[in-house]
C-alpha cells in the first residue's frame, strides 16, 4: 500500500518496536495527526478472546468524559409519549413503522445511533439485514433498547460509545479528536480501558489484552504496553 509523504514523515517519529507508556503514545499520536482536517483518534484493542464462544463475547457501552468530538445523529423508534420524550431530549429523528420503507427501500441512513423502546423491537427487527452489518441494531447491552429514551439520548449526545469484538476479536473505538488536549484524550482512553478491563470474560484463559494501538485517521499507529494497562 503506497503511503503519502505526510504519512511517511509522521511514521518516522514512531518506533514500531517500542511499547509506549500511555502519555507518550498520546503525545506522539497528536504530533503525527497532520491531515488538513481534525482527525479522529481511534483505539484498536486486540484481545485474547474467541468471539465464537458466547461466554467470550465482549459488548457494552461507556460514556467518554470529554465526548468523541463528533456530532452524533440519533434515530429513536418510539410511539406516543415516548416519541415526544425522544424529541424533547434532542433526538434528530423519531418515528415508528413509517420509517421502515424509507430505510429498507430508499437506503436512508442519515443517522449514527439507533435507540428503540422494547415494544418497538418487533418493528426494528425487520431492519436487521440493513442495520445489523452496519453495527446500528439497538441492543440492551449497549443501553439502546430502553424505556428511558431521555437518558439514552442524553448519554449518546454526551459521548457514549459502544465497544464490541469484531470478527478478528479486535475492538475498534474512537477516543476523541486530534484537537483534544493530551489530558482529554488520556481521560477518555482510561475510561474506555477501565470498562474493557471490567468486561473481561471470566472463562478466558491466557492473556486478555494482546495489543493496544492508538492511531489518528490518516497517521501511523502507536503501540501502548498492554501489561501496564491491566
Amino acid at each position: 500500500m503506497k503511503r503519502g509523504k505526510k504519512y511517511v514523515e509522521a511514521a518516522k517519529a514512531v518506533d514500531r518496536t517500542t511499547l509506549y507508556e500511555t502519555a507518550d503514545a498520546i503525545s506522539l499520536v497528536k504530533k503525527t495527526a497532520v491531515a488538513k482536517f481534525d482527525e479522529t483518534i481511534e483505539a484498536h484493542i486486540r484481545t485474547g478472546c474467541d468471539g465464537r464462544h458466547a461466554d467470550q463475547q465482549i459488548r457494552g457501552a461507556v460514556v467518554l468524559p470529554h465526548g468523541t468530538g463528533k456530532q452524533v445523529r440519533v434515530l429513536v423508534f418510539a410511539k406516543d409519549a415516548k416519541a415526544e420524550e425522544a424529541k424533547a431530549a434532542g433526538a434528530e429523528f423519531v418515528g415508528a413503522e413509517e420509517l421502515i420503507p424509507k430505510i429498507q427501500n430508499e437506503g436512508w441512513l442519515d443517522f449514527d445511533v439507533v435507540v428503540a423502546t422494547p415494544d418497538m423491537m418487533g418493528v426494528v427487527g425487520r431492519l436487521g439485514r440493513v442495520l445489523g452489518p452496519k453495527g446500528l441494531m439497538p441492543n440492551p447491552k449497549a443501553g439502546t433498547v430502553t424505556m428511558d429514551v431521555t437518558k439514552a439520548v442524553n448519554e449518546i449526545k454526551a459521548g457514549k460509545i459502544e465497544y464490541r469484538l469484531d470478527k478478528t476479536n479486535i475492538i475498534h473505538v474512537p477516543i476523541g479528536k486530534a484537537s483534544f488536549t493530551e489530558e482529554q484524550l488520556a481521560d477518555n482512553f482510561q475510561t474506555l480501558m477501565d470498562a474493557i478491563l471490567k468486561a473481561k470474560p471470566s472463562t478466558l484463559k491466557g492473556q486478555y489484552l494482546k495489543s493496544v494501538t492508538i492511531a489518528p485517521t490518516m497517521g501511523p499507529g502507536v503501540k501502548i504496553n498492554p501489561l501496564k494497562l491491566a
